[in-house]
């Protein structure tokens, strides 16, 4: 299996820990401040990957910690704007779907801003999935409701986060206007998400001491939060955006970031399972529409791999 391959693999695991995060988060801001959930959240991940990666943390050099830092600063607006869409909106499939609009905005960010060249197939998955996102979240139309508009701009950050924390995973080398050539140095995946995470908790933090109220929490706590918190620190974040980075760190392209629009349909699942949320035949034909664009994002590895089986199972039936 190719670097690539297993990227695009460990992608799929990351959109079913996210999925299960989904989970854990929307029962936490119902016990609890949701920046202040955020803080509690973020930290305790951060912190937890901060002791593993004590000693590649401490290799960093100014310019990896700045750019560490830096993917955490967005990383942490975007998951500001999510929390509130979750507390806000009054179905959560349709936020994982709103959310997800940040995945097919990702190839338009890398060529806007980083000219980064994206494969044909990408251009033509994208207006695939959208018109799936459509149809499975915005059944009523789109109407400028709080929850709504939260997820939207969330996106639009995420697309941003995600760039940047694939160019943060991979070495690259910036050519200057001045025309001279600077090598930027890899950031290891480990120390990257710690720095990430713990960026966001405190990002999340300063807005929670501003904004909420903390008393109620800390007075007397709801029996299940400490066990929704610490699923949703350790499952759903420390492990899903290590894996997430690492995926990364494996590709130095954004387009594989298509996969992550499976999040949405295991949200859907799980959501159903969980709280009773229903989905409809259109909403259904929203999720075979998402499952398309991925087909034909991935087209050329698709059919790579499956030449390479066919070739493989031949030769075996021949020898």
């Amino acid at each position: 299996m190719s670097d690539a391959q297993k990227s695009d693999l460990l992608l799929v695991i990351v959109t079913l820990l996210a999925a299960i995060s989904w989970i854990f988060s929307k029962e936490a801001v119902l016990l609890m401040p949701p920046l202040l959930f955020m803080a509690v959240r973020f930290l305790i991940a951060g912190g937890f990957l901060a002791v593993v990666a004590w000693r590649p943390l401490m290799r960093l050099n100014a310019d990896q910690f700045i750019r560490g830092v830096g993917v955490g600063l967005v990383f942490g607006i975007a998951m500001s704007f999510w929390v509130m869409g979750l507390v806000h909106i009054t179905s959560m499939g349709e936020g994982a779907f709103l959310t997800s609009l940040g995945v097919v905005i990702v190839p338009i960010v890398a060529r806007l801003i980083f000219r980064e060249a994206q494969p044909v197939s990408t251009w033509f998955a994208i207006p695939v999935a959208i018109a799936g996102l459509a149809l499975l979240s915005l059944r009523n139309g789109f109407q400028p409701e709080p929850g709504q508009m939260f997820f939207v701009v969330a996106a639009t950050i995420f697309a941003l986060y995600f760039t940047l924390n694939t160019r943060a995973a991979n070495q690259r080398t910036v050519t200057s206007r001045a025309g001279a050539t600077i090598e930027k140095q890899r950031i290891p995946a480990l120390p990257l998400t710690a720095l990430a995470l713990l960026t966001v908790g405190l990002v999340t933090l300063v807005e929670s001491l501003v904004t909420e109220p903390w008393r109620p929490t800390f007075a007397n706590p709801p029996p299940l939060l400490i066990w929704w918190v610490l699923a949703s620190a350790v499952i759903g974040t420390a492990g899903r955006f290590f894996v997430q980075t690492y995926a990364q760190s494996l590709s130095t392209h954004s387009h594989g970031a298509v996969i992550l629009v499976l999040e949405p349909v295991w949200v859907s699942l799980f959501a159903a399972g969980w709280f009773g949320e229903t989905m409809t035949p259109t909403q259904m034909a929203g999720c075979g529409l998402i499952f398309a664009a991925l087909i034909v994002n991935r087209w050329s590895a698709l059919s790579s791999t499956l030449r390479t089986r066919l070739r493989t199972t031949k030769t075996r039936k021949t020898g």
